[in-house]
């Protein structure tokens, strides 16, 4: 008996399904149901159900009740083969794969929908071409054998289906939602904006600083218009090359502080104010639609909410519900352990294999315990600053660590040199081609600077899809922070997936992702399990991803009411 069934919609409304072999082919009859949870239900002994799109069909599945332990996606292991054969960006759909693999012509993708607040339907829905069930098989028995093709296929097999239970993670924590109260969010408005004008004009607060920006400059100024600042600084002898707040706050003029304060909240009224509560906040809970591997180092993105990007103040609405709490994790120094795990760096796996502070660790091998050099020099390796401090930070690295130290580098000289750079499971950056720095920022596109080096907090310059540079250093910079960057969001997926397997059997649910954070929703009893779960699969994650090395990946993890509370 086999334990891997494909499915697919019908045209007649139903759905076929199938077993199939080791080969990935066909096994047996092909079967009708009404619809897929009839077919799911119909099979319970099924382990992995292989479909086109996890986003096709599984939030039909929840609706109904039904949940499966492990899928294939097709469209998303597309994706990560092409990225391999160093074909990125090439059309990722199962029909698109079909038509290559007959040599006819390669239909492009349907275009991508903008999430509808509140909306659960599928991203790729309305738009999508379905195969009948022989071709998606044949699909599928040339992606094994593609896979078997790949540098090292058992770990591009693992990077596969952990991306394709990312599919499954994501679609649940769209289900499920964020906990929200609108009643304090309207009540944190309300403390920092003050009352809102009829007619859907600034509220209160901010027109009393903008108020305060003329006056300060002595004649009427938009401070939500930067050109009509810059042309206010200007005129009073002050030239400034943007309205950022890390250069605005460097002059000296009255008109600073108000402006500062006023970008603030003008950032929280145009994202999070009314208008984004009443778009996305429905019953209690915020339901973005997260987006598994939405960009080329596999980090997560969401089509639209923005919930990513929530402020500290506005997480004070992130009640649980009566009875309940959220477990908050967050991944510790989750970078340098990625980097000692893939370096293989004796002297970085011994202090990765510590729980303790590895900045501090770094810094009294190789800094004389001065912990903010060590953090500088690391997070220099990783995102490349080698001018200036950096430099100097980096050679005392390199002595003390030459493994990771080199690992980066080359990594960096092959993003340099066009080649292909891949995470430790196969992830692939996808070379230059075609599009010039000038051209990138022209669309937005951030192109990182020789100058500019970490911060604390900072992230890296993400590879946007579909556009790479042809300024060598500027693509080198951002392979070397690639090859750790990228092993660390195969890492989490699998992270991910881990947790997901041990909290089937409670009550909890995951219901927040990013980067290096998970937040679980669970009721006060199973919070310490729940912590331990968190523990567990990092353990695990760990081992799978990178096989038996001394590093660990410790979790900071608060159980909270509220999610404003935890850090």
């Amino acid at each position: 008996m086999t334990d891997r069934w494909a499915l697919v919609p019908a045209e007649d409304g139903g759905v076929h399904s199938a077993p199939l072999g080791p080969d990935g082919l066909l096994a047996g009859p092909v079967r009708w149901a009404a619809d897929a949870a009839e077919a799911v239900r119909g099979r319970p002994e099924v382990a992995r159900w292989v479909w086109r799109s996890t986003a096709e069909v599984y939030p039909r599945l929840l609706a109904t009740g039904v949940r499966v332990e492990r899928c294939y996606d097709i469209e998303a292991a597309e994706t990560l083969l092409l990225g391999h054969e160093g074909r990125y960006g090439e059309p990722r759909s199962a029909a698109a794969a079909l038509a290559r693999l007959h040599g006819g012509p390669v239909p492009p993708d349907p275009p991508q929908r903008a999430a509808e607040p509140g909306s659960q339907s599928s991203l790729f829905e309305p738009q999508a071409v379905h195969l009948p069930l022989a071709d998606l098989v044949e699909v599928y028995a040339d992606q094994q054998r593609r896979h078997d093709r790949t540098a090292y296929p058992e770990r591009m097999r693992l990077l596969t289906a952990a991306e394709s239970a990312g599919m499954l993670v994501a679609a649940e924590m769209n289900r499920a939602g964020l906990p929200w109260s609108a009643e304090v969010h309207r009540r944190v408005l309300h403390e920092l904006l003050g009352e809102r004008y009829a007619g859907g004009g600034e509220p209160r607060r901010l027109a009393e600083l903008a108020d305060e920006v003329s006056a300060a400059f002595g004649r009427r100024v938009r401070p939500d218009l930067p050109a009509d600042v810059i042309k206010a600084f200007a005129q009073a002898g002050i030239k400034v090359r943007s309205t950022r707040r890390w250069e605005i706050e460097s002059l000296d003029h009255p008109a600073v502080k108000p402006l500062v304060e006023y970008k603030k909240l003008y950032r929280i009224w145009v994202a999070h104010g009314w208008s984004w509560l009443q778009d996305w906040v429905r019953d209690g809970r915020f339901r973005p639609e997260f987006l598994a591997g939405g960009t080329v180092t596999g980090r997560w993105v969401t089509n639209g909410g923005g919930a990513l990007q929530i402020p500290k103040v506005i997480r004070r609405a992130v009640v649980a519900d009566p009875g309940w709490r959220l477990v908050v994790a967050d991944a510790d120094q989750m970078e340098p352990r990625v980097l000692a795990a893939i370096s293989r760096d004796p002297g970085l796996m011994e202090v990765a294999g510590r729980e303790s502070d590895l900045y501090q660790s770094v810094s009294d091998r190789a800094f004389s315990g001065d912990r903010g050099q060590a953090k500088l020099a690391v997070l220099g390796a990783v995102y490349g600053q080698t001018s200036g401090d950096g430099l100097k930070n980096l050679a005392a690295l390199r002595r003390r660590f030459p493994k990771a130290v080199a690992y980066v580098d080359e990594a960096a000289r092959a993003g340099e040199e066009g080649r292909l750079v891949r995470t430790w499971l196969g992830r692939t950056c996808p070379p230059a081609a075609g599009a010039s720095d000038d051209a990138a920022e022209e669309a937005g596109i951030p192109v990182p600077a020789a100058e500019d080096g970490p911060s604390e907090g900072s992230g890296p310059q993400e590879w946007v899809p579909g556009y790479a540079s042809t300024n060598a250093r500027a693509r080198g910079r951002f392979a070397r922070n690639f090859v750790v960057q990228g092993s660390a969001a195969d890492w989490a997926l699998l992270l991910l997936a881990a947790l997901r397997q041990s909290c089937a059997g409670m009550a909890a649910e995951l219901v927040f992702f990013q980067h290096d954070e998970v937040i679980v929703h669970c009721p006060e009893e199973e919070a310490e399990a729940v912590v331990t779960a968190i523990r567990e699969a990092a353990d695990l994650a760990g081992r799978l991803t990178f096989g038996e090395t001394p590093v660990r990946f410790p979790f900071t993890t608060a159980v909270v009411e509220c999610y404003a509370d935890a850090k």
